[in-house]
């Protein structure tokens, strides 16, 4: 407690300080104001536009426009840029220099829709694009103690759902882009930066992969959802594209830094509602033997309050961005210090990048060199304390009256050693382990874009990247933890792995408009290798107990050609069609590549029928596509017979132990897992009325399913085996709706809401129609013996829930250990498993605004999901008498939820285990974020700096009738996971 609370005043009076200085910098920068006045006219007839707005670049200093179009606004110092902008024209920006009167023209201009979007080998027009692609930048990210790039559009964009792993420092998501496409290959999106693929798979040493980014290098992310849009990826994606630009310098821009500090303080919301110790130690003597009744103690503690704490982050940022020497150029670094509620978890992020983006060859030819690094030191505590925590004896103290165990209370056997089979101290398996992962990270590319002298419309690109890290880990464990930590003499776990992932990307593109015709053609080929090496082991503190180890090396490849044709015709027509061919040393030869084509159509209605006057957008897209699969997590070659070490296992020959291998099963035939596309959508804008948005169908079909199956016996080396068999569907809906209910000099209002309907079912699982087949049991159950509670069936979702039927009494409570008998054969029995709702959200939903009166703002994120149902198996493990007893001298607390139940039975645990009682409708609505800001530009008088202070809170609220700790589960089963802490920030941030 004495260093926490050391700690709380060094990052308190740290951040203080600093912050204090920075703001006594801009109390002694005080120079006079000059006045600028002028007419916003239209550029058409001449007339005045009335309330234009007109604001100072880089501050939320502004004003508006007189009935005749007439303004008068303050400026800092002559170098002010002065910002001019109206609805449905184009904006102009002015340096004011010497001059007191500005009188500008605005030209009509569709704003959003000339946007330049990311898109596969290229960018586009946001007006000329045909697919489903939604981008967002660094205006609308979301705000707040953020520390991984998926945090950025959590909520912001539909069709994209975004679920934390929980409340861990740097904690992983899952992101799913119109919902998973596989059940057993990986279902995450490609994620792109800068042009480089990236390797997105789990990291050793690090909780996210996708942690080694600082937000702050973000500018923009551009989310390709449709197979139209997507297939140009090919064989990675099946599961939606998701590209990262960052932030570079601008020829010929100023010299600019920034710099950005915040400070949060993040705390538990609420906690397991279990047994009070009085509660406890009743139940013990009603339902608990003597024996039992006499290991009741006599202290009360709360577990979960002794394991958790008030957690403090601090996260610096500064960027120099500019032009040297006619080279634009960008750096940055960052320092990133972030505690978890859970006691001993931290990660600290050392990052820096560099990005140099010269001009050689008269503007002919184009460089873009970017080098990014991240240094992460993950201090992972031992989740299983959480668990512990909930089902730890209340009445027991937390530290021991002797130093035999460290100090720590443990369950003891008639021996005076730690209980075999009892439960750790939780603040021990804390404080006695020590798991650090340091992970350094480089991703980096150069890029060159060549355009032809005598030819400007042919342009040659060349990008070549890497993306390298390398891991080292150790856990550490006393052996003072657990009676196996003790007889073991505590561990060393070390883990080493090191990635090198190369790729190389050439095309050529030829761009040219014939009168009504724009043709742009791009045809290319790309070449990337993955490698990947492990060492992970276990030594022992006791001599007796052999070291363990594993050792593998792997690597594999992907050659590829693409193609690309976009035609216009009339501005009013437009057609895109991609082609890419695949090849993948993970398939034999037979199956090693394969063809992914693509074809969209847009329309654009506004300029067919001329209502550009009244729409700013309506085109109606359609697209078509078809996207391949090869990541498998079975590793990297399913279709050799490969070998694995036997962990322990070793054979005697000739008076020597030689260690032993296992073959693995194999499919010689695999091939690729194959998803088809096809959308419609419509995108609009009303010009008077501000609004603006689109509504999308889609349906997604996957062939070729990339399954794990039951083998029969004695036709492969396991009972299980990864071969393609079955096919899954996705189709929903999509809708996004932009909103400026109030726009004046003073007062401006956004509103953004966006929907999705999203179902998936699996349409075949065996190679003939076989209705006696069940399907694949999935979704482990803690509690039981191999229990299962999940299903993936032919006409079901994936991960139904597969159960028992719960029978209730009059009073509506359920009656232990009796259940319908569905298919009256008169006995209860594995038959009698149905299968009952699904975790995933049949609708989820997303709506934020922004508000902002001169200097102030204020927003705020919603997000919701609709019909997603949770397996609350912390319940189910602690809702029965019968499960405060151990196998030894020790107990168990108990949930809450016994007091309604009162099961107590010893007899069909299994069963009730796998009760449908225990699954809960975990429909919520959550309050994610809450900001305020406040500009100190002009409060301050500092004419060359600019200035804003925030206030963020998130996880502000849930509404949800889910009855354990957090409706939003992964994977459906609720085994009690890290809580989503609320957090309280503290933000400035300055440029100069």
């Amino acid at each position: 407690m004495r260093q926490t609370f050391d700690y709380t005043l060094k990052a308190l009076s740290k951040s203080w300080l600093l912050w204090a200085v920075v703001l006594n910098v801009f109390s002694i920068q005080a120079f006079a104001q000059m006045t600028v006045s002028g007419t916003v006219s239209d550029d058409l007839d001449g007339t005045g536009l009335p309330g234009a707005t007109v604001t100072i670049k880089g501050s939320t200093v502004g004003t508006a426009t007189d009935m005749d179009g007439k303004y008068s606004i303050q400026v800092p110092n002559s170098s002010s840029v002065l910002v001019f902008s109206f609805i449905g024209k184009q904006n102009q920006e002015i340096t004011v220099g010497n001059q007191s009167v500005i009188n500008v023209t605005l030209a009509d201009d569709n704003q959003t829709l000339e946007e330049i979007v990311v898109i596969g080998y290229g960018t586009q027009k946001k007006q000329d694009m045909t697919g489903a692609i939604t981008s967002i930048n660094e205006r609308d990210f979301v705000q707040g103690n953020v520390s991984t790039p998926d945090q950025l559009i959590t909520g912001k964009l539909a069709g994209v759902q975004i679920t934390s792993a929980g409340g861990a420092p740097g904690s992983g998501a899952t992101i799913r882009i119109r919902g998973g496409s596989s059940l057993n290959a990986s279902n995450d999106p490609l994620i792109v930066i800068d042009g480089v693929p990236i390797d997105n798979t789990d990291l050793s040493g690090s909780a996210n992969p996708l942690s080694f980014i600082n937000p702050n290098d973000i500018e923009s992310m551009n989310v390709l959802k449709d197979a139209s849009a997507a297939a140009i990826y090919g064989s990675r994606a099946a599961n939606g594209v998701i590209i990262i630009t960052t932030k570079k310098g601008r020829k010929g821009a100023a010299m600019q830094v920034n710099f950005n500090s915040r400070f949060s303080s993040a705390s538990n919301i609420n906690q397991v509602d279990v047994l009070k110790p009085t509660q406890f130690a009743t139940a013990v003597t009603d339902y608990g033997t003597a024996a039992q009744q006499a290991l009741l103690g006599s202290a009360s503690t709360n577990w979960q309050d002794v394991i958790y704490r008030t957690a403090l982050t601090q996260d610096n940022n500064l960027s120099v961005t500019g032009s040297l020497a006619g080279m634009p150029f960008r750096a940055s670094v960052g320092f990133l210090n972030q505690n978890g509620t859970l006691k001993t978890s931290n990660l600290k992020r050392t990052s820096g990048s560099i990005g140099l983006s010269p001009s050689l060859l008269d503007d002919h030819l184009r460089v873009d060199a970017n080098l990014k690094f991240a240094n992460n030191r993950s201090q992972f505590a031992d989740e299983g304390a959480i668990g512990t925590a909930v089902s730890f004896d209340p009445t027991q103290p937390v530290y021991a009256s002797s130093d035999q165990f460290g100090g720590y209370f443990n369950w003891i056997n008639q021996s005076g050693g730690i209980e075999a089979l009892g439960p750790s101290n939780p603040l021990a398996m804390l404080e006695l382990r020590d798991n650090l992962g340091i992970l350094n990270r480089y991703i980096g590319n150069v890029s060159l874009n060549y355009s032809f002298h005598g030819l400007p419309e042919l342009k040659a690109v060349v990008n070549a990247g890497f993306d390298a890290s390398n891991t080292d880990g150790n856990d550490v464990t006393s052996p003072l933890v657990s009676a196996n930590s003790f007889n073991n003499g505590g561990s060393t776990a070390y883990y080493t792995q090191n990635r090198n992932n190369k790729t190389f990307q050439a095309y050529l593109n030829y761009a040219k408009e014939f009168g009504a015709s724009k043709v742009d053609l791009m045809g290319g080929y790309e070449y990337q290798g993955f490698i990947r090496e492990n060492d992970n082991g276990t030594i022992y503190g006791n001599p007796d107990v052999p070291e363990r180890n594993t050792y593998f090396k792997t690597e594999y490849r992907l050659a590829s050609q693409f193609g690309r044709v976009n035609y216009v015709l009339s501005d009013k027509y437009l057609a895109t069609v991609t082609l890419r061919r695949d090849g993948t040393s993970r398939f034999a030869p037979d199956n090693r590549y394969g063809l992914f084509p693509s074809a969209a159509f847009a329309w654009k209605m506004n300029e067919e029928f001329g209502l550009n006057d009244l729409l700013s957008d309506l085109k109606l897209r359609l697209g078509w596509g078809v996207t391949g699969q090869q990541d498998i997590g079975s590793g990297d070659f399913p279709y050799l017979a490969a070998y694995t070490p036997g962990q322990g296992l070793r054979y005697e020959f000739g008076g020597q132990f030689y260690d032993v291998l296992r073959p693995n099963p194999y499919d010689a035939q695999i091939k690729w897992e194959e998803t088809t596309s096809s959308n419609i959508g419509l995108d609009f804008g009303i010009r008077a009325a501000r609004l603006s948005g689109s509504v999308d169908f889609y349906l997604k079909q996957t062939k070729d399913l990339i399954n794990e199956i039951d083998a029969p016996a004695g036709t492969n080396f396991s009972n299980k085996v990864v071969t393609n068999i079955g096919s899954l569907e996705n189709k929903g809906i999509e809708f996004t709706l932009n909103y400026t209910p109030i726009s004046t000099s003073e007062f401006n209002w956004d509103v953004n809401f966006n929907a999705t309907y999203n179902q998936n079912k699996i349409t075949a699982l065996t190679r003939n129609e076989d209705p006696s087949y069940i399907g694949v049991l999935t979704g482990d159950i803690s509690g039981g013996t191999g229990s299962y509670g999940q299903i993936h069936s032919t006409g079901f979702s994936r991960s139904a829930f597969y159960l028992y039927q719960q029978v209730y009494n009059e009073n509506g409570l359920p009656i232990e250990g009796v259940f319908v008998d569905r298919n009256n054969d008169g006995v209860i029995s594995e038959l009698d498993r149905y299968r009952y709702q699904n975790p995933d959200p049949n609708y989820f939903l997303g709506f934020s605004s922004n508000m902002q009166y001169r200097d102030l703002s204020l927003g705020f994120i919603m997000r919701a999901n609709i019909g997603n149902y949770v397996f609350n198996n912390v319940q189910s493990g602690g809702s029965s008498y019968a499960n405060m007893t151990g196998a030894g001298n020790f107990i168990f607390n108990l949930n809450s939820n016994v007091l309604n139940s009162n099961f107590s039975s010893t007899t069909r645990r299994e069963q009730i285990l796998l009760s449908d009682y225990f699954v809960e409708n975990a429909s919520f609505l959550r309050m994610d974020n809450i900001n305020l800001g406040y500009d100190l530009t002009n409060a301050l008088k500092a004419s060359k700096y600019q200035a804003r202070l925030g206030f963020i809170v998130q996880n502000v609220f849930t509404v949800t009738n889910y009855t354990g700790l957090d409706p939003e589960v992964q994977g459906g089963i609720d085994r009690n996971i890290y809580p989503r802490p609320r957090t309280y920030s503290l933000n400035l941030n300055v440029n100069f």
